[in-house]
């Protein structure tokens, strides 16, 4: 059994540097007529390992495009408000798309639609929306990563499968804060439409480099400083994040198994580097099985080095990805690698938003670096990520029920992880805004210990129906937690 001391030295170790960049933007046609199927005997693009991020501008749409037949709420009229886009090309193999824009203040108020093309049959969709948030998933302003100078305004994202075609509708429409000429609503400058591929991501083998075998090592190994060590094979950025879980699991796990109510205690020791009260340990529920960053294939020299953490976790807030719920649970890695590279290279922030991700067959993940025990800041719920976490569902629940597995995981990870700092998930919390569209900057807010994303930000988010399933999650955690 590894000693309180060393889980301390161990979790504040040094860290390595790490960069990301977006591939360059491919020329726009603003005219070309639909796309093909493929060829039969043509090859098919190979998807790249790493993942990728192709990035392409959209154009002005004039009245001819506007005609478009089959495109819902597109107008001719030449004073009706701004429409940009591109029109249907052949691209690499990508999976996920959203738009962002340069200024990440600045507001879209308008609809976004995309049409795309499937690698497997060669059809095209239908026309889909893409929701078009604006700041509420995003890091809290006047801290270190909202001022990087990276940070772009974007629309939710969307999985769409994997895909090889893709065409681009926005309409800008009236709307608080939107900018406005004699001819209409317009658009933020420097429109972009993203596409994600996750890439492929294959079992990782951690070596033994004392006697070449093959397995996962029991103990982490450092010099005297306690400086990361990463085992042959391993990248230093990827032992970075690894480290940070153990000793709950060996570096290079990729995941984290259950433990039962009486075993979780030892968590909450680590979480509280040895200062845990008696009488929080009685009310930790059970730790359910999480899957590593490395588990679901993580590209860690995407995020920015190190982790930021918080003094504490005082509430969780449930998101949905509203990213769609066209996904198999097989396919819920990918969905979150595509996420992730959303949220850092499209969107500017320095590591995925979100704290945790449930799919809906209920499996829990690992979602922003520096450790699952511990209190970690996410860009989750602009004003009210410091001392908070952020649970995102994956996939969209305004009009779809959540699924049961999905709502189960999130009272089994909120029992565990509020419990870890003596939270009691039917109670009320007060937290100071940070700032957002609904509370000013230091106010000082009573919220629910478990609140949806839209008790701290005016947003739809979590979605009318899981956010329908917070009270009973509310009563669900408190009783894995053993409360009376």
């Amino acid at each position: 059994m590894l000693s309180i001391a060393f889980m301390r030295g161990f979790l504040a170790s040094s860290i390595g540097v790490a960069t990301a960049a977006a591939l360059a933007a491919l020329p726009l046609a603003l005219s070309t007529p639909a796309l093909a199927a493929p060829s039969q005997g043509a090859a098919a693009t190979p998807v790249a390992p790493a993942g990728s991020t192709q990035s392409l501008p959209l154009g002005p749409l004039g009245p001819a495009a506007d005609r478009s037949p089959g495109v819902p709420g597109m107008s001719t009229s030449p004073r009706l408000p701004e429409s940009r886009g591109l029109p249907p090309r052949e691209v690499k193999r990508f999976s996920l798309v959203g738009v962002v824009w340069d200024d990440a203040s600045t507001q879209l108020s308008g609809r976004v639609q995309v049409r795309t093309r499937t690698v497997a049959t060669g059809t095209w969709s239908d026309w889909q929306d893409i929701e078009t948030h604006n700041s509420e998933h995003a890091p809290d302003l006047d801290t270190r990563e909202s001022g990087s100078g990276r940070v772009r305004g974007s629309t939710a994202p969307l999985w769409v499968g994997d895909s090889d075609g893709i065409e681009v509708r926005v309409r800008a429409e009236p709307g608080a804060g939107a900018p406005a000429t004699r001819a209409g609503a317009r658009l933020p400058s420097g429109m972009r439409i993203e596409l994600v591929d996750p890439g492929a991501t294959d079992p990782v083998t951690v070596v033994d480099a004392k006697n070449g075998a093959t397995g996962t090592a029991d103990e982490p190994e450092g010099d005297d400083k306690g400086d990361v060590v990463a085992l042959p094979g391993m990248t230093m950025e990827t032992a970075e994040s690894s480290s940070a879980n153990v000793p709950l699991a060996a570096l290079g796990a990729k995941e984290i198994s259950a433990l039962d109510k009486a075993d979780s205690t030892a968590d909450a020791v680590l979480a509280s580097e040895g200062t845990l009260s008696a009488a929080a340990r009685p009310y930790i529920g059970p730790r359910p099985r999480i899957v590593t960053r490395l588990g679901w294939g993580a590209d860690e020299s995407l995020r920015e080095p190190g982790f930021v953490y918080t003094s504490t976790v005082k509430a969780a807030f449930v998101h949905h990805t509203a990213s769609g719920n066209n996904y198999a649970c097989k396919d819920a890695p990918a969905v979150l690698r595509s996420l992730y590279r959303y949220h850092v290279v499209s969107s500017g922030w320095r590591d995925l938003g979100y704290n945790f991700a449930v799919d809906k067959c209920g499996t829990v993940y690992e979602g922003r670096a520096g450790g699952v025990a511990k209190a970690v800041l996410g860009a989750h719920t602009m004003g009210f990520n410091t001392d908070s976490m952020g649970v995102a569902v994956l996939g969209t629940y305004t009009s779809t029920n959540p699924p049961a597995a999905a709502v189960k995981a999130v009272a089994q990870l909120t029992a565990w992880k509020l419990g870890l700092f003596n939270r009691d998930p039917r109670a009320k919390t007060t937290l100071k805004s940070g700032g957002g569209n609904r509370f000013k900057k230091g106010t000082n807010v009573k919220l629910n210990v478990i609140s949806g994303h839209r008790d701290g930000f005016a947003t739809e988010c979590p979605g009318k129906l899981l956010y329908a399933q917070l009270p009973p999650t509310r009563t669900s955690s408190a009783k894995l937690q053993g409360r009376p």
